[in-house]
């Protein structure tokens, strides 16, 4: 049984009865002395959850909310991510944005993530499109990575150089892991003249390492 619940009282009472797979720990979703919303999909000791159930249980739980809880969702989203609740994530993060709520660069990120990890490509892809339409400027380093990594997990190196190059156009640095991906990616298609390139422009020359419990800088 999927519920959506309001609670007024410490969420570990809500624990006691409920078997909560999605949440790691009341702790982390509040205070135990404070007042909080969860928007979670819990299932029931003696049954199974049911996702398609997660939206109307959701429209329900705000029907008769002055204002959309943003705050208590974009927990459930840390929850939820924390736990690896790919499909949970869609779902709720989709909702949001179906009431025109959340569009940030924190809900975008974990929904790219949770398409990377549920292998729904075209679906990050659609997103992604929209992310640059309505966020051209402001896009920040972390969605770049993020969109990069995700084509480069499914094996996509076209779209990894064409993501490349709007963040080059957008006057944004990549970070090292990117930077490898790039380099990867041109070389997958055979440019190696433009891996050298990138390496050469991007790559740092120094790396940090631990050793004896100190962070040293060494050369790459």
């Amino acid at each position: 049984m999927v519920l959506c619940v309001k609670v007024d009282l410490p969420l570990w009472c809500l624990f006691k009865k409920y078997n909560v797979s999605s949440i790691m720990k009341a702790s982390n979703f509040s205070a135990s002395t404070e007042k909080c919303w969860a928007i979670a999909v819990i299932k029931h000791d003696h049954g199974q959850s049911n996702p398609s159930l997660v939206v109307p249980s959701a429209d329900k739980w705000i029907a008769w909310e002055t204002e959309f809880p943003l705050i208590a969702a974009a927990k459930a989203l840390r929850i939820l991510r924390k736990g690896n609740q790919w499909k949970r994530i869609i779902q709720v993060a989709k909702w949001m944005l179906s009431k025109g709520q959340g569009a940030t660069m924190a809900t975008y990120d974990s929904l790219l993530l949770a398409f990377d990890m549920e292998g729904r490509v075209d679906e990050a892809e659609m997103l992604w499109n929209m992310i640059l339409h309505a966020h051209n400027r402001s896009i920040s380093k972390r969605l770049f990575s993020r969109m990069i990594s995700l084509y480069d997990h499914h094996n996509v190196p076209n779209n990894v150089i064409e993501v490349f190059g709007d963040m080059e156009e957008l006057g944004v640095k990549p970070d090292q892991d990117t930077v490898r991906r790039v380099a990867r990616a041109f070389e997958v298609l055979g440019q190696e003249d433009k891996q050298r390139l990138v390496r050469l422009k991007y790559q740092s020359k120094w790396k940090y390492i631990h050793f004896n419990g100190e962070r040293v800088r060494v050369r790459t």
